[in-house]
């Protein structure tokens, strides 16, 4: 018994020795000396992994473009997108019941807003049709901010919000916007002609869609208001859309809707991706 304490006496002046030893002045081992060595080695070890990485950052950074990206991997066919924005791209309403169809209106309502005739007009200008809105830098100089082309609102008529504040779905004939996603420096025409929508029903939906109109006329996407410069270089630019309007398609049954853009510059389809130009959505108009 009385060997067992000695053995535990023993080992706690062991573990009280390595803490600090009185003797050697030595603390978990070390010498005040070894101490400051080691911790000066490591404060220079990791000022100098700090140095490279600030110099390396510092590097890349002399690489790079406020305005325009260095490296630029998006697909050389944009996608597209819907407004207004359903449930997984699922436009679902009843007529009868504005409860349905009510955010649809909110939504179209505020993604058209930098839309409105008197904001374009104050901030945007009025280019010349089926002409690319070209505007290069002069050597170094930059030529920023850039001007953006005028979308006004009206131009999608009886789908811009402004004579029929419903947009269509309180009669059973919705709106749907359409845009193109942005690129920058794209030029998605040729001989002027500009890129445009159309939208057909899935084959085995081809009888339920009905006649469709689109805003503009012909569904275009109007060469004025390419190139696109980048956020920061054309502040105020306003992407064209294209409006399409169901006049008559099928009640109470899906309708599975495919868009895309047709373009002579633009491909129908990437490897990559094969619903690059275009979108697909689901439409279900219900009825009593």
């Amino acid at each position: 018994m009385s060997g067992s304490k000695e053995d535990d006496r023993k080992g706690s002046s062991e573990w009280r020795e390595f803490f600090w030893n009185p003797r050697t002045h030595e603390l978990l081992g070390r010498t005040a000396a070894s101490w400051g060595l080691i911790l000066l080695f490591y404060l220079i070890f990791y000022l100098c992994l700090a140095g490279m990485f600030a110099f390396t950052m510092y590097i890349m950074l002399l690489t790079l473009d406020d305005y325009k990206p260095t490296w630029q991997d998006r697909l050389a066919t944009p996608g597209m997108m819907i407004r207004p924005k359903g449930n997984q791209l699922e436009i679902t309403f009843s007529t009868s019941d504005t409860e349905s169809w009510d955010g649809f209106v909110h939504n179209l309502n505020s993604f058209l807003s930098p839309y409105n005739d008197s904001y374009q007009v104050q901030t945007n200008d009025e280019c010349t049709p089926d002409e690319y809105f070209i505007q290069e830098d002069s050597g170094e100089v930059r030529n920023n901010p850039k001007r953006s082309c005028q979308f006004n609102r009206t131009i999608l008529e009886e789908c811009s919000g402004v004579w029929d504040r419903f947009y269509g779905y309180d009669k059973g004939q919705p709106c749907i916007l359409i845009k193109l996603n942005r690129v920058i420096g794209m030029l998605p025409g040729k001989d002027r002609q500009s890129p445009y929508v159309t939208c057909a029903a899935k084959r085995e939906d081809s009888d339920k869609i009905g006649l469709l109109a689109y805003y503009p006329p012909n569904g275009t996407f109007n060469l004025m208001y390419y190139p696109y410069y980048g956020k920061k270089a054309q502040v105020n630019y306003t992407q064209p859309l294209v409006a399409v309007k169901f006049l008559n398609a099928s009640l109470n049954t899906d309708i599975n809707v495919e868009c895309k853009v047709t373009s002579n510059t633009l491909a129908a389809g990437s490897d990559r991706d094969k619903f690059a130009g275009r979108v697909s959505f689901k439409l279900r108009i219900n009825d009593k």
